[in-house]
């Protein structure tokens, strides 16, 4: 599957190492194909190639930048169907929503393709009359970027596009279970007429090259999407060398449910949302905090709703619901509702790997009622298909629930009170919120979190700022 790709160096595929990673289907556990496990002589040539390309890429204009990038944009689109295939394949995630990615990390490129002709610096008013105070953005050298296997197009789409965009060079590196869904995100840009060298894609041991590619002096910003664990590796060695960095990591988002909303509205809501991409989503719903007066009728058509959604193949169109992406995945969930279970949880659906396939890392859409405050599920990150909701009988204690872990990425709000909804996107410690709406992902919007959820945005007009540094230039006149 990867033959004629591999990593992308100075403008050329190359795929002749001789240590090689498989890759895996996890809907039938079988050989996709097989990558390079790039070493110190890819690195360097990475390297090389990022160095020399970024002095003309900085100074190419911002319009024409612009051009290409949004090329990249429309190329990405019209390779829909090719790019959504390879990304089920790997992640198995149903194919309408690799699609739906596709399309996402299309728009990521559009939106940075008229940012780059936006990047306003600043006049300051002189004490004295015989001088003047510009400050000017430029951008911050080469980046080393790393992305995750759950959004394997959009995530490096975040990435490469804003740092082109700023007249940066990167080097890209995705997760080793899905390298070929950013291949033809990274093929797409070449095809567009980005500049040899400008992006530069490489694959292999993620701890390996992390390492070695940001103990380089050449690297001078490190974008990390990944676990909480990796991220406080990262910043170690980031620390070492001053690098500027800028991380998404982990998330547990609550979700607050009030007496006063539309209970059918906010059941099919959260289920819907829960079970997207197998729950595999660092904002996906996690906690769900629902009032006692409500919290039966929640927990019934909560169910109700789950039980329609078809476990399966992602490239069946009738499937909502593919499978983990790995073993790893598939325990780490089996446990956390085993330990839920054994402190009193009452399990409504699901709660078990899936008997209806003979391979694959299937786990039944699970359902959680009764979940005890001391469950590990309500502190760890499960990254899957499982929906703990908990009763609350005192909404002063809300608050105090839905902030009690180090996680800050997103949290979500259901009530018609306006009041309820203001002072709750006030009151949770989160990057983002969504008041009776979870879709909270898109190109214009700043996507990130506070607390071990990471530091800096992805997206919006502050996207870009994260690859840019200030300069300030004071001119005297005589």
């Amino acid at each position: 599957m990867y033959e004629n790709l591999g990593n992308f160096i100075d403008g050329k595929w190359s795929n002749n190492t001789k240590e090689k990673v498989e890759v895996f289907n996890p809907f039938n556990e079988e050989v996709i194909g097989s990558i390079p496990s790039s070493k110190e002589k890819e690195l360097d040539e990475a390297l090389r190639s990022a160095k020399s390309a970024m002095e003309n890429w900085k100074k190419t204009s911002p319009w024409e930048r612009s051009k290409i990038i949004k090329k990249t944009a429309d190329l990405i689109r019209d390779r829909v169907d090719e790019i959504a295939n390879v990304m089920t394949l790997e992640t198995g995630k149903p194919l309408a929503e690799s699609k739906g990615e596709t399309m996402a990390a299309a728009d990521q490129f559009e939106w940075f393709s008229e940012e780059t002709k936006r990047i306003y610096g600043q006049l300051i008013e002189s004490r004295t009359q015989d001088a003047r105070l510009q400050v000017r953005y430029e951008p911050v050298g080469v980046v080393a970027a790393f992305s995750a296997w759950n959004f394997p197009a959009l995530l490096p789409a975040r990435k490469i596009a804003a740092s082109i965009a700023a007249g940066c060079s990167v080097i890209i590196k995705p997760a080793s279970e899905t390298p070929g869904t950013c291949m033809e995100i990274v093929k797409a840009c070449h095809d567009a007429g980005v500049n040899k060298g400008v992006v530069n894609f490489v694959t292999g041991k993620s701890g390996f090259i992390s390492k070695y590619l940001i103990q380089s002096p050449i690297i001078k910003k490190v974008s990390l999407t990944g676990s909480v664990e990796v991220g406080r590796e990262i910043l170690k060695m980031a620390a070492e060398g001053i690098k500027k960095v800028s991380m998404e990591l982990g998330g547990h988002a609550p979700v607050l449910v009030y007496d006063d909303t539309d209970v059918d509205y906010a059941a099919t809501t959260c289920s819907n949302t829960k079970f997207r991409n197998c729950g595999q989503v660092c904002i996906s719903p996690t906690r769900f905090y629902v009032q006692e007066k409500i919290y039966e009728d929640f927990c019934k058509k909560f169910v109700e709703n789950t039980k329609k959604l078809k476990l399966g193949n992602g490239l069946d169109p009738d499937t909502n619901v593919g499978p983990l992406a790995n073993k790893r995945g598939l325990d780490h969930i089996d446990k956390l509702v085993r330990d839920a279970e054994n402190k009193g949880a009452e399990i409504l659906l699901g709660g078990a790997p899936s008997k209806k396939f003979n391979k694959g890392y299937f786990y039944e859409p699970t359902v959680l009622k009764n979940v005890p405050h001391n469950a590990d599920i309500l502190k760890i990150e499960p990254f899957g298909p499982v929906a703990p909701i908990i009763k609350v009988t005192d909404e002063s204690k809300l608050f105090e629930m839905a902030n009690s872990t180090e996680f800050g990425l997103a949290g979500y709000v259901f009530t018609s009170s306006l009041k309820r909804a203001h002072i709750a996107s006030e009151s949770l410690e989160v990057g983002m919120v969504g008041v009776n709406d979870m879709l909270l992902a898109a190109a214009e919007i700043p996507f990130g979190g506070v607390k071990e959820s990471g530091f800096g945005r992805e997206g919006g007009s502050l996207g870009i700022l994260d690859y840019l540094v200030p300069k300030y230039t004071k001119f005297k006149i005589y």
